[in-house]
């Protein structure tokens, strides 16, 4: 039986032990879209629930802002902070709030601090609402029901940090109303938490913590209205946050690829950011862009797939999709940016090549 995100409670902290980074990658590819968006965060030590639940939140605020505009629409053209921009973006952001179940003064706060790119602008506001409302802005951005947390706890913590992760995590829970999975080989012992099983591909079983009802694990500190965030922060650990199914907010030349393809009738059945298993004995393999029936899969390399190691790291993985029955087309980002017409060509006549040969079927 496969490991599904279906089986896991979203309505109260779960640890998973016994989890490694392909199991997320498959069960994310894999999941109905009924599942929560999944947010995979890194958690520094500390015996303060505050400083935890602070560092989430600016964490989630990160994410948020590299999703953006998925989560807004109507500001899709507006790509600088420069003369009416703000304005522009603040009204449509009020405008959003009132159709839908976020807080204007919050949403617009959000809006402008992402399109500005000067790190997270909602602290003035309450955690209560910070949490809420990027909850709600993040299982937007991916078209999903709920936003879940994927926390990455160190091996190492003892009972104080422990405990005060998770009731950090039970607080994100209650306010949040989102899912909190904690992910690590070893937790001290914490007498509520009682066990799980949720199998996975193989035959190892992943084993998990699950805290009971809210009403008995409820945060013993008060949450400041303006709690200070920990300041360590590295690019390594914002480039964590899980992206499936949509382009990368980061990436420009996935961004405009989709926005043409999304008008092309022969474009229909791909699927962005999307792992797949090559084989039985293949690991797992993330690809930019995939034509699942058709079997075909589209990379789009930056200046970085230059460099030798990643040249030849970049060959040895084509070889093995299409020795596993794929076909693999590169583009770089300059021709996707500069000479989008031809690659629209060349995706066209390749797919429908495809298609007449009944690649997939």
């Amino acid at each position: 039986m496969a490991f599904s995100l279906s089986e896991i409670p979203t309505d109260r902290v779960v640890w998973i032990k016994c989890f490694r980074p392909n199991d997320l990658d498959l069960a994310v590819a894999n999941a109905p879209l009924n599942t929560p968006a999944v947010l995979v965060q890194q958690v520094t030590r500390s015996r303060s629930q505050n400083a935890t639940v602070a560092s989430t939140l600016d964490e989630m605020e990160v994410a948020a802002g590299q999703l953006f505009p998925a989560w807004l629409p109507g500001v899709e053209g507006i790509v600088t902070s420069a003369g009416a921009a703000v304005t522009a973006v603040r009204a449509v952001a009020f405008a959003h709030a009132a159709e839908t179940a976020q807080y204007g003064p919050f949403l617009a706060d959000l809006a402008i601090g992402a399109l500005a790119r000067r790190g997270p602008r909602t602290r003035r506001h309450p955690p209560e609402v910070r949490v809420l409302g990027l909850a709600r802005v993040l299982a937007a951005s991916f078209g999903r029901p709920a936003c879940a947390l994927l926390l990455q706890a160190p091996d190492d913590l003892d009972e104080s940090e422990a405990l005060a992760l998770v009731r950090a995590a039970q607080w994100l829970v209650d306010c949040g109303r989102l899912a909190v999975w904690i992910c690590g080989e070893s937790l001290p012992a914490i007498d509520w938490l009682s066990e799980i099983a949720v199998a996975r591909p193989g035959r190892e079983t992943v084993v998990a913590g699950s805290a009971p009802a809210v009403s008995s694990v409820r945060p013993r500190e008060p949450i400041d209205e303006n709690p200070r965030p920990r300041r360590e922060r590295s690019a390594r650990r914002s480039q964590r946050h899980i992206v499936v199914g949509k382009p990368h907010p980061t990436s420009r030349a996935e961004v405009v690829l989709e926005a043409v393809l999304a008008d092309r009738a022969w474009a229909a059945g791909r699927a962005w950011n999307h792992t797949i298993r090559p084989g039985p004995l293949v690991n797992p393999v993330r690809v930019d862009l995939l034509w699942k029936r058709e079997r075909c899969i589209v990379e789009i390399d930056g200046d970085d797939h230059r460099a030798a190691g990643k040249y030849a790291e970049d060959r040895h993985r084509d070889v093995m999709l299409q020795l596993n029955g794929y076909a693999v087309l590169r583009f770089t980002n300059t021709q996707v940016l500069d000479d989008i017409e031809n690659v629209l060509a060349l995706l066209q006549q390749f797919l429908a090549n495809r298609r007449r040969a009944g690649k997939g079927n």
